[in-house]
């Protein structure tokens, strides 16, 4: 039996390789700027423009409880609506990111009504430092605690062509 899961564990990390190791199509060129980002989460994509055009498509995974609005800390749900990216993180425990401007005013008002935290830290990120290896494999389930989660590769992109103060429009 141990040699079966040993086996099996062999041909998943070989697998995860082959897609770590896929690249992204075409690279951009070096002064492409996405000036929106528009995530459509029941179809798990992000959408990169620039100037009114779709540049990229990503496949993304979710908060591990992805249906609706996120309404308080750990609820395990992404937020809906419209923020900016406020923010950049070279040196994130998930490669690198791109800080979400949740909560905002709203998000803060509904929480409080609930009697809890609106949370933060909502984050666009690529895979946690050392499973980086996972590639496009992390897609099979939603798993963050409400952030997006793309490859290490695609948030090397995403990170090298978003400015801060882009507009990212979170839709159901």
């Amino acid at each position: 039996m141990k040699k079966v899961i040993m086996a099996l564990l062999l041909l998943i990390m070989a697998v995860a390789a082959t897609y770590a190791l896929y690249p992204i199509s075409a690279k951009l060129p070096k002064n492409t700027t996405f000036d929106q980002l528009e995530v459509l989460k029941s179809e798990r994509k992000l959408l990169a423009y620039s100037k009114g055009k779709v540049i990229r498509s990503y496949n993304i995974s979710l908060g591990a409880n992805p249906e609706g609005h996120k309404q308080y800390e750990g609820d395990n749900k992404t937020p809906e609506g419209t923020y900016t990216i406020h923010d950049k993180n070279p040196n994130s425990g998930y490669h690198k990111n791109l800080g979400v401007s949740y909560p905002n005013v709203q998000d803060k008002a509904a929480a409080k009504k609930l009697g809890k935290s609106p949370g933060g830290d909502i984050k666009i990120h690529g895979l946690r430092n050392g499973v980086g290896f996972i590639g496009r494999l992390h897609r099979f389930m939603d798993w963050t605690h409400g952030c997006l989660a793309v490859t290490d590769a695609e948030i090397d992109e995403l990170y090298a062509h978003t400015p801060v103060g882009t507009p990212i429009e979170i839709k159901p």
